[in-house]
This record gives C-alpha cells, sequence and structure tokens, in this order.
C-alpha cells in the first residue's frame, strides 16, 4: 500500500477539523428550530465524538504503523480509508451547497430561506452520504460482465468465435478471507464457457499470506483450452519494506508458484502458441510494464521471440500504458489486455459513455481502444484496493468473443 508521510497525514486531518468546523457551524445554524437542548446536544457531541475519534485514529495508525501486524494493518487502513471519504465528501458538499445558498440573497431570501436552506443543505449532505455507503456495502461486489466483441482480418479462420474471459486486480487481500463472495463470479465465468481465461495482473495487495486459503477458491475457474496469467505492480512486493531481499524474495516466489496451484500458466516474459488445425495465434504474457514511478520488469522482445511470425498476438500486460509505450504501431500484436487503472473504482458508465477522473492520469483507461488492426481492452478490475467501495464503476468480468473478417 502507498506510504504517506506524517506531514501529509497531519495536512489531511487539518483539512478533516476544518471542513468539519464549517459543517459545525452551518449545523448549529439550521438546528435552531429545534426546542429540545437534549436532542442538540446529544447531536453536537456525537458529532464532535466521531470526528476527534477519526482524526485520532488516523495519527494513531500513522504513529503505529510499523509495529501493527500486517494482516491489521491492512485491514485498518482500508476500514479508515471508506470512513475518511465517507464522511469528509458529504461534509464538503453539505458546506459548499449551503454556503451557496445562504449567500445567494438573489436565489432565496426572507423567511422562505430558513426553510430552504436547512432542507436543501441537509438533502445535499446526506445524498453523497447514502451514495457513499451503498458504494462500499453494496456495489462493490456487484460483478457485471461486459460483452465485447472484436473482428479482426488477422484472426485465423479456425480461431473465430473463440470466446476469452478475462478478469484483473483480484486484490485478494482486500476481501479479508471472505471466500464466498467470489462464488458468484467464479459461477458467472464459468457459465460464459470461455476457451481461454487471462488473468492480467495484481492478484495480491503485497504479501502472499493473502493467498491463504484462495486456492480452493480460484481452482474451480474452469476454461476449455487453458489459462493464463501474467504479474501486476503490486505482486511483486513493491511497496512493503522486508528485513532481507531473501524475504522478499520468498514473496514473490510464493505469490507465483500459487499461480501453477490454480491451474494458471504465468507467463514471464514468454509466449505460447496455441494450434487448431495447422492455423496459430500466439498468447504472450510480460511482466508488469508501466510509466514511472511504476517499474518496467517488462521484456516485450524477449517475450516475442519465439512467436514473431505469427499473425494474431494477444499480449497480456498489466498496465495499459504499455500499449502506447511499446505495442501500438511498433508491433504487429493484435489484442492487448489490461488491467491496473480499476476505472478509479469511481465514474460514470451510462450505455456507450464513460467517464471518470482517471482520464486524466491514463489515456487508455476503461473499456476497448482500436488504431487501425491493433485493439486494446482495459478491466474495470475485480476487486478493490483502497477505498473500500466502488460508485458507477462495479467490478467487471470481461467476455470476449473474436470473430474472422473475411
Amino acid at each position: 500500500m502507498r506510504s504517506y508521510t506524517f506531514f501529509a497525514i497531519v495536512l489531511l486531518c487539518l483539512a478533516i477539523l476544518l471542513i468539519d468546523t464549517l459543517a459545525f457551524f452551518w449545523l448549529k445554524s439550521i438546528m435552531e428550530p429545534i426546542t429540545s437542548s437534549v436532542i442538540r446536544s446529544s447531536i453536537f457531541i456525537a458529532f464532535w465524538f466521531f470526528t476527534i475519534g477519526l482524526i485520532i485514529s488516523i495519527l494513531v495508525l500513522k504513529i503505529r504503523l510499523e509495529s501493527i501486524a500486517p494482516k491489521r494493518k491492512q485491514l485498518l487502513i482500508s476500514s479508515l480509508y471508506g470512513l475518511t471519504v465517507s464522511s469528509f465528501i458529504p461534509k464538503l458538499i453539505f458546506v459548499v451547497v449551503i454556503s451557496i445558498l445562504y449567500f445567494s440573497n438573489f436565489l432565496i431570501s426572507g423567511e422562505k430561506s430558513l426553510l430552504i436552506i436547512p432542507v436543501v443543505g441537509v438533502f445535499f449532505g446526506f445524498l453523497p452520504f447514502f451514495v457513499i455507503v451503498y458504494a462500499v456495502f453494496r456495489a462493490v461486489y456487484r460483478f457485471k460482465v461486459h460483452h465485447v466483441k472484436i473482428k479482426s482480418e488477422l484472426l485465423p479462420k479456425n480461431f473465430s468465435g473463440l470466446r476469452i474471459v478475462q478478469i484483473s486486480d483480484l486484490h485478494l487481500g482486500s476481501f479479508n478471507y471472505r471466500y464466498h463472495i467470489l462464488d458468484r463470479a467464479i459461477k458467472t465465468i464459468n457459465q460464459l464457457n470461455p476457451d481461454f481465461i487471462f488473468f492480467t495482473g495484481d492478484l495480491v495487495n503485497n504479501y502472499a499470506w493473502e493467498l491463504n486459503g484462495w486456492e480452493n477458491v480460484l481452482k474451480q475457474l474452469s476454461a476449455k483450452q487453458g489459462k493464463y496469467s501474467v504479474l501486476g505492480n503490486h505482486d511483486y512486493g513493491d511497496y512493503s519494506k522486508w528485513e532481507s531481499e531473501e524475504e522478499r524474495k520468498s514473496n514473490f516466489d510464493d505469490i507465483k508458484d500459487f499461480q501453477a496451484k490454480i491451474g494458471f500458466k504465468l507467463l514471464l516474459n514468454e509466449a505460447e502458441s496455441i494450434v487448431n488445425n495447422g492455423e496459430e495465434i500466439a498468447i504472450v504474457g510480460v511482466e508488469n510494464w508501466g510509466n514511472p514511478p511504476f517499474k518496467q520488469y517488462g521484456d516485450l522482445k524477449k517475450s516475442l521471440l519465439n512467436v514473431n511470425g505469427i499473425a494474431f498476438k494477444i499480449l497480456l500486460s498489466h498496465d495499459p500504458s504499455h500499449w502506447r509505450g511499446e505495442v501500438v504501431e511498433q508491433t504487429n500484436i493484435a489484442l492487448t489486455l489490461s488491467g491496473h487503472t480499476h476505472g478509479m473504482q469511481a465514474g460514470i458508465n451510462i450505455r456507450n459513455k464513460k467517464w471518470s477522473p482517471i482520464k486524466y492520469k491514463y489515456e487508455h483507461w476503461a473499456g476497448l481502444y482500436r488504431l487501425g488492426q491493433q485493439y486494446l481492452y482495459v478491466s474495470r478490475g475485480l476487486g478493490w484496493m483502497g477505498f473500500p467501495g466502488r460508485l458507477g464503476m462495479r467490478p467487471e468480468i470481461t467476455f470476449i468473443e473474436l470473430e474472422k473478417v473475411q
């Protein structure tokens, strides 16, 4: 998980305190009609009890972070992240909206404002809260199948109709060993009757112990012709502090070995050819390749050595930045499958329209992209990382059908 300096944490706490102070100022104003001092006092005490408790929890967690057991640390960070977002954003919106209403005399004035301002302010404060609660407790595990058809002149005739399921960014540590949650996703995947299942990285958040107990769950994934995987940036252990290089390597080896236990062939800068009645396609897998600060372990040239002569190649590469960086217009790879962005776990998906703030960081962040005869598909991910919710960006199972174009 990403580490922040103590100064950054203090700034976050000051921002929380500032917004809560402003929110409390308006809260007192809109509660003036309540005559019961007991009710008012109870609300005020609860308000500040939560605020102070959250700030103290954040500071204590940062101070004691290194002494907390990794398993408990991961859960605490995600929980506090969720509490902070669900508290801060609604209060910020509440303060902004009610301030605009109060100072906009041309919109409302006189006695009407005594009723309209509290009602509208509370509405815009509570609505984001309930939306975030829905994102955390419901939408985060509402798996969605995205059905994609890709037509290509390069695809051999015997492979027309090939059925592929792509999954990405499981981040199993975030599930906190609630194995049953993935049962519906696995059942859905198997019902799609795929020829291949491709996993495009980030099996864990950081540690191999996150995989405990998941073998029996994930080995149920079924594909008629094979299951292949690559590594994501979180699978290398680069975001953790290790007592020795041997400890880091042991963690990394365990993560790689787990792939075989669940029936996946892990492609480490290598490729395999798939033959059907004398025709071939290639499945290519590179280690993680991303723009700084993400490390570039991937070696695409090495991966392609034995399959350069195959016309239709499918590349598994975790970070979609790799497509623009080394793939498109520089190779003849027909289809690249990536993940990594999660669609920021927040955005808008309405029919063919999609938007997320992550678009300002990644040119290709969700869905299908095409340039000439080359395609890229970026999965929104099946799990979650950091914020324990999804808002308008449901966890994704990608179902791809390939079709030969004459």
